[in-house]
């Protein structure tokens, strides 16, 4: 089964279900032990699942400071991030948490991975 962290984490702390790897570049600190898709010979196979908050567009730059800076600062409550740690989550540092990282990243997605959905079908050409 292929599937995000979050879903099998405490299966596999409580030794249930077996990880044979993390498709994400590196490893997870919640799961030290298990190597990742490149380590274990799939160097092709990177997933992610990431989450984030959207605004509408046209949404004033003062607006979108004051929400980044409030998601910032819960994203770094200690109890916060260890929770969001233990299950898995990869948080990123300040520097990946602005609005035009994210409409970067957002950008990049999208450029991924549509090739392979009009490939598969799933996406109109």
């Amino acid at each position: 089964m292929c599937d995000q962290i979050l879903n099998g984490i405490s299966q596999v702390k409580a030794g249930t279900i077996q990880a044979f790897a993390i498709a994400s570049a590196q490893r997870s600190s919640a799961l030290p032990d298990v190597p990742t898709t490149r380590e274990a010979g799939l160097p092709q196979y990177q997933v992610s699942a990431w989450n984030a908050l959207f605004a509408p567009k046209g949404t004033p730059n003062d607006v979108l400071a004051k929400l980044n800076s409030a998601l910032s600062r819960a994203l770094d409550e200690a109890t916060t991030h260890q929770r969001l740690l233990d299950l898995g989550c990869n948080i990123p540092d300040a520097a990946g948490r602005s609005p035009d990282w994210l409409r970067r990243f957002v950008t990049e997605e999208v450029q991924r991975w549509t090739p392979l959905l009009k490939a598969d079908g799933a996406v109109a050409n």
